[in-house]
């Protein structure tokens, strides 16, 4: 039964996530101002919890500033959504116009090394053109952690989608069998580290004024693998544009103090997100 429901909620979406996939940017951007109104004015889709989130980090700001980066919040999350739609049908032309890897030299010089290198990136950006950017704009084979989804169809789906421009897709439960076993040819592996773990499997550290519990995985598979650390940065300058941004963090994991890697990882996600602040 449950697997009949999966199946009929999928093929009732499919046929409406592809139109969206097909529009043109000028309309895919339209129809994002529409959904912004629906879930800002019309449903205030979650306002109460991002309003409070709001002021439990920025305690000292305006009412007036918080507001503004609650519907900044809205806008761009409805862009964001339909933005990985597009993916699914995005060019390399596109990419190169609407996601530019700043400085690809960064990534160039591990190549040149033969170095694997661990990609760290947060929920920050569109992190899905992002990776497009790193696997069409660099020499490295780009893999990528993800976690499947419990409806298989829209996980076929996501893994088509995610797959594009030879890019390759490791379950993160399958992700050091897989990481260990790569050959000598450079290999890129991203990982959105920004998720809340189980407590008891968690460094816990302050993020933006606030305990929070982070993953330890990336810096485990690091030192484990010796695979150099490497944080992207994915900032817009304007609607439907990103400049990505490649801070190398760690070149010799198994060297480092513990937490060393993730205390640099919290860092720089926590520097972006300030950057919203006036």
């Amino acid at each position: 039964m449950k697997r009949c429901v999966q199946a009929i909620s999928f093929y009732l979406l499919l046929p409406w996530l592809y139109v969206i996939a097909l529009l043109p940017f000028t309309w895919l951007y339209k129809l994002a101002d529409v959904c912004f109104f629906l879930a800002y004015k019309v449903f205030k889709y979650r306002r109460k919890v991002v309003w409070s989130n709001l002021c439990l980090v920025f305690p000292d700001q305006e009412a007036a500033v918080l507001q503004k980066l609650s519907k900044d919040f809205y806008q761009y999350f409805c862009d964001l959504v339909l933005e990985h739609v597009k993916t699914w049908t995005i060019t390399p032309k596109q990419v190169a116009e609407r996601c530019k890897l700043a400085n690809p030299s960064v990534l160039q010089k591990l190549y040149d090394q033969s170095k694997h290198i661990i990609l760290v990136t947060g929920h920050y950006g569109n992190w899905e053109w992002a990776g497009n950017a790193v696997a069409l704009q660099t020499d490295y084979a780009l893999y990528a952690l993800y976690q499947p989804l419990s409806n298989p169809y829209f996980d076929t789906l996501l893994k088509r989608i995610r797959t594009r421009f030879h890019r390759k897709i490791i379950p993160q439960q399958r992700a050091l069998q897989t990481m260990g076993h790569y050959d000598a040819a450079p290999k890129a592996t991203a990982i959105l580290a920004d998720q809340a773990p189980p407590p008891k499997n968690a460094y816990i550290t302050s993020f933006l004024g606030q305990p929070t519990h982070v993953f330890k995985g990336v810096e485990k598979l690091a030192q484990r693998l010796n695979h150099a650390v490497v944080y992207i940065s994915t900032q817009r300058i304007r609607r439907g544009h990103y400049m990505v941004h490649a801070t190398l963090l760690c070149d010799d994991p198994a060297s480092v103090s513990p937490h060393a890697i993730t205390n640099a990882y919290i860092q720089q996600l926590e520097a972006i997100h300030l950057v919203m602040v006036p």
